[in-house]
């Protein structure tokens, strides 16, 4: 299954159950992502099941390469490396708000991407040689620029270092202004004002010699969602310095990227990955899902697919032909052999995700990670000229037995109640919550996170730990309403029961949070 004729045009269909299990271990949801939505109650959110080929992590070793990719259906950003262990890839998701575009420049080691009202741009602040949490990359939000709501679609740097993006909804190619939401640089020929109705879904941009040079659209129509009349056969490919059409015929195109002397592109509607031949399209590699989103690497290209929606993508020639096929739309990416176009990898959403945007590779990576906007982390790391990598400021608590964390500019630590616990620290932990007190279950009371399971806290969550030498010896939580403070759980590690530790947690968490907490009997095991 880790190679797939194109001649046949066979991708594999949909695994059953225990395909490719020695693949993708471990990439359901777990150590390897972040969370993605709050339970409800007893209900838990839905399993992330990624599937591979058991190729894909030994090509990704071979070419030195990790994969980065959008998906705006899920509000996610991925990650895909691959751990040590042969076979076991990395994948981490980072929620941001509908990201399309995605651009990576070599330069300056960034992730641009574009968002519902907003493009983020993201910075790797790892040092070559240092890492955090396994990853050898971390990118981290470092600027972002206010846009509206334009349906931004492909995002690109070009070489004066400008930042480029397809507006989509106003049917212009544009880029920053400090004074506007943004400015129009270029507009096709046959769109007679900007406006924001979405009039031919101008969607792809590629550049050539660093310069903006080409331009998908799928339709020439100058109405509102014009284009939606026109899908199976309107699509058209712009070239921006003679301001022409150089083809047409196209069922909505994207992705058109300049690659080896050609211009490349992906003929969605039909399943097909090809390059333009003057005006001639020339499809190379058919695969049975709305292709979207191209990078390529070497001999290598890479290409994104999505399922259909039967709003936007129905009536199409690729469902005609997965219907005789008798398949399914995919949602995930291929890796294509430019020398034989055959499909030589490949890479399955299985739940969770239906469509994919964007995707770039990422060379000199084994596992790249990234901060994102949901947890404390983006608070706590920071960094500065002459800091060699990042700091962290404020810890939050670290589990028993952890290594412990360099600490830098933290006040030091108060003397300790008994002069038998000398590294004892004691110090406010922040953001609590049902969800990332888990990983502290072993101090916590029994029963509470199930407790909290079926009833949330109607208060904030205050705690206070001790910690030597870094890792977490005991644990105080208390509850504030507007009826007063509650303690909800108090504990101790058995070592140390006897140094008076809950005496001091106890102390210090009625200190921070201002007013006495009412104590229950509470076991220290």
């Amino acid at each position: 299954m880790s190679q797939i004729s194109v001649a046949s045009a066979r991708y594999p269909e949909s695994l059953g159950p225990g395909e490719g299990k020695a693949a993708h271990a471990g990439h359901k949801t777990g150590s390897d992502f972040s969370p993605t939505t709050a339970p409800q109650g007893n209900h838990q959110p839905p399993a992330l099941n990624i599937q591979a080929d058991p190729g894909l992590w030994h090509w990704l070793a071979a070419q030195n390469i990790s994969l980065a990719l959008t998906t705006y259906q899920s509000n996610r950003l991925f990650l895909i490396g691959r751990k040590d262990e042969p076979g076991r890839l990395a994948v981490q998701e980072r929620l941001f708000d509908k990201p399309m575009g995605l651009h990576w420049q070599a330069e300056t080691d960034t992730l641009t991407l574009g968002c519902r009202y907003q493009l983020w741009q993201l910075a790797n602040r790892l040092p070559a040689g240092q890492s955090h949490e396994g990853g050898d990359r971390l990118y981290v939000p470092r600027q972002s620029w206010i846009t509206g709501d334009i349906n931004a679609h492909d995002v690109a740097i070009d070489r004066e270092g400008r930042l480029l993006f397809v507006n989509t909804d106003f049917s212009c190619l544009a880029s920053l202004n400090p004074d506007y939401s943004f400015a129009p640089i270029w507009q096709p020929p046959f769109i007679s004002k900007l406006v924001a109705e979405d009039r031919c879904h101008l969607n792809g941009l590629a550049l050539q010699e660093g310069e903006p040079t080409w331009m998908t659209a799928c339709s020439a129509t100058d109405e509102a969602a014009g284009w939606r009349n026109h899908r199976q056969d309107g699509g058209v490919v712009l070239h921006i310095p003679s301001n022409q059409i150089v083809a047409t015929g196209l069922s909505m195109p994207h992705s058109p990227r300049w690659y080896q002397g050609k211009l490349w592109l992906l003929n969605s509607g039909s399943g097909e990955f090809g390059y333009l031949d003057n005006e001639r399209f020339v499809p190379v590699t058919y695969a049975p899902g709305f292709v979207r989103g191209l990078a390529f690497h070497g001999d290598y290209a890479i290409v994104g697919l999505s399922q259909l929606r039967s709003t936007s993508f129905g009536g199409l020639s690729l469902e005609q032909r997965l219907a005789a096929d008798q398949q399914t739309a995919q949602c995930g990416l291929v890796v294509i052999d430019l020398n034989s176009g055959q499909i030589v990898h490949w890479l399955q959403f299985a739940s969770l995700v239906e469509e994919l945007f964007d995707l770039v590779v990422i060379p000199g990576t084994r596992q790249p990670r990234a901060l994102g906007l949901q947890d404390d982390a983006i608070e706590r790391l920071v960094s500065f000229p002459g800091s060699n990598g990042l700091v962290i400021t404020k810890p939050s608590v670290h589990r028993p037995g952890q290594t412990p964390v360099p600490v830098a500019g933290l006040p030091r630590p108060e003397p300790a109640v008994d002069s038998a616990a000398p590294s004892l620290l004691y110090q406010r932990v922040y953001h609590l919550t049902p969800g990332n007190l888990k990983p502290y279950a072993a101090l916590l009371q029994p029963g509470l996170l199930q407790g909290w399971a079926s009833q949330p806290p109607q208060g904030e969550l205050f705690g206070l730990s001790a910690a030597v030498d870094g890792a977490l010896v005991g644990l105080a939580i208390a509850e504030r309403t507007p009826d007063g403070a509650q303690l909800r759980s108090l504990a101790v590690l058995p070592q140390w029961q006897a140094q008076g530790v809950a005496e001091r947690l106890l102390h210090e968490l009625q200190k921070s949070m201002g007013i006495p907490v009412q104590s229950v009997q509470l076991s220290e095991d």
